[in-house]
């Protein structure tokens, strides 16, 4: 069992940034694939970005390609979301989402994600 808890949400004014962390308790840290998720009013849950257990391989979705990053502290037990040039597109409830796979994979679709935070609000004003 893995418990995640989100943070660094809020509320910023277009072009500006966010950092966003999830720090996991429980099983070890490094046994898991991340990745972050959004879901905005009305809308699907969506893919944002995704990072190997080991932190060597990234992914991201188009829509934040070159504005936000994805990283990881094994040894924090963390996963973070650098998130640049805010656009009031990206407001959304943001979710991290662990998977239980094997070195040196990605994960990139939902149910393939084991457990789930319960999210933290980013709204871009314009």
């Amino acid at each position: 069992q893995v418990q995640l808890v989100e943070s660094g949400g809020g509320l910023v004014q277009a072009g500006g940034s966010l950092r966003l962390s999830c720090t996991a308790s429980g099983r070890t840290f490094s046994s898991y694939a991340m990745g972050w998720f959004r879901q905005a009013p009305g809308k699907e849950r969506e893919f944002v970005a995704a990072i190997s257990r080991s932190g060597g391989s990234t992914y991201y979705a188009d829509s934040v390609k070159g504005r936000f990053t994805i990283s990881r502290d094994n040894a924090k037990s963390t996963v973070y979301l650098q998130m640049n040039n805010l656009k009031p597109e990206d407001t959304a409830v943001y979710y991290c989402a662990a998977a239980n796979v094997p070195l040196p994979f990605i994960v990139l679709r939902i149910p393939e994600y084991n457990y789930w935070g319960q999210g933290t609000q980013v709204t871009v004003s314009s």
